[in-house]
C-alpha cells in the first residue's frame, strides 16, 4: 500500500465468513530490534480479529524488509500506522476499524488513536517510555491494555503507574509469569483480546 515515504509491504488476514464485522490494523514491535509483522504476537492480534469477522491487516513500518523509506525515531512511524488505516477506511468503508499493536507497535497505535477515532484499541505490552510525558489526550474508543508482570522490557509497574494517571483510561488485564514475548501464553493473549472485542461489539450492537 502507499504510505507517507514509500511503500509499505502488508498483510492481509481474511475473516473466516464472508460478512466482514469489522476492519483491524496490527502494528509490529521495535523494527531496530529485530520487529516485523512476522512477529508472533502481532499474528496473534491479525488472527484473534480475523476469527472475530475482521479484516486485519499487518504492515511493516518504513524500513523494516520490504517497506520503503527508513526508520524516523518513532515519528513518521505514526504516520505509517495512519496510512495504513486510510487504506483500510478505504477498503471497507461501511465497518467498525479497531487499531492495535504490540510493544513499540502499540505505543504507535496508541499515538495513532491520539491523533485519529477508532471503533477500538488494544495495546500489548505498550512501550510506555515512549509517551510518559506525553500531554496528548487519551484514545477516546474502547482500549484494552495486557501487559506480562514478567516482562523484561516493558515494566509491569511502569505501565500500572502510568495507566493509573489516565482518566477514564483503559481496561487493564496483567498475566501473572508472563515475559515479554508471550511465550507459551499466546492462547490466553487470544482469549482476552476476543473477549473484549466481542463485548465492544456486542455493546455496539445494542445501541445501534
Amino acid at each position: 500500500i502507499d504510505g507517507p515515504a514509500g511503500r509499505l509491504e502488508t498483510l492481509f488476514d481474511s475473516p473466516r465468513d464472508a460478512d466482514v464485522r469489522g476492519a483491524a490494523v496490527v502494528c509490529h514491535p521495535h523494527p531496530q530490534h529485530g520487529g516485523t509483522m512476522h512477529n508472533k504476537v502481532a499474528h496473534t492480534l491479525a488472527r484473534t480479529f480475523a476469527r472475530l469477522g475482521f479484516a486485519a491487516l499487518r504492515f511493516n513500518f518504513r524500513g523494516t524488509e520490504s517497506s520503503e523509506g527508513a526508520w524516523d525515531g518513532g515519528r513518521g512511524e505514526v504516520d505509517d500506522v495512519l496510512a495504513a488505516a486510510s487504506h483500510m477506511r478505504n477498503t471497507f468503508p461501511d465497518v467498525p476499524l479497531w487499531i492495535s499493536g504490540f510493544s513499540f507497535g502499540a505505543a504507535m497505535a496508541i499515538k495513532a488513536a491520539q491523533r485519529e477515532t477508532f471503533a477500538g484499541l488494544v495495546s500489548v505490552a505498550p512501550a510506555v517510555s515512549r509517551f510518559q510525558a506525553d500531554p496528548s489526550p487519551q484514545p477516546v474508543c474502547p482500549w484494552l491494555i495486557v501487559q506480562g508482570d514478567a516482562d523484561e522490557l516493558v515494566a509491569a509497574d511502569e505501565t500500572i503507574e502510568w495507566v493509573n494517571t489516565l482518566e477514564p483510561g483503559p481496561e487493564l488485564v496483567v498475566l501473572p509469569d508472563v515475559e515479554h514475548f508471550f511465550h507459551g501464553r499466546l492462547v490466553d493473549l487470544r482469549e482476552i483480546v476476543t473477549a473484549f472485542v466481542a463485548d465492544q461489539l456486542e455493546e455496539a450492537g445494542n445501541e445501534a
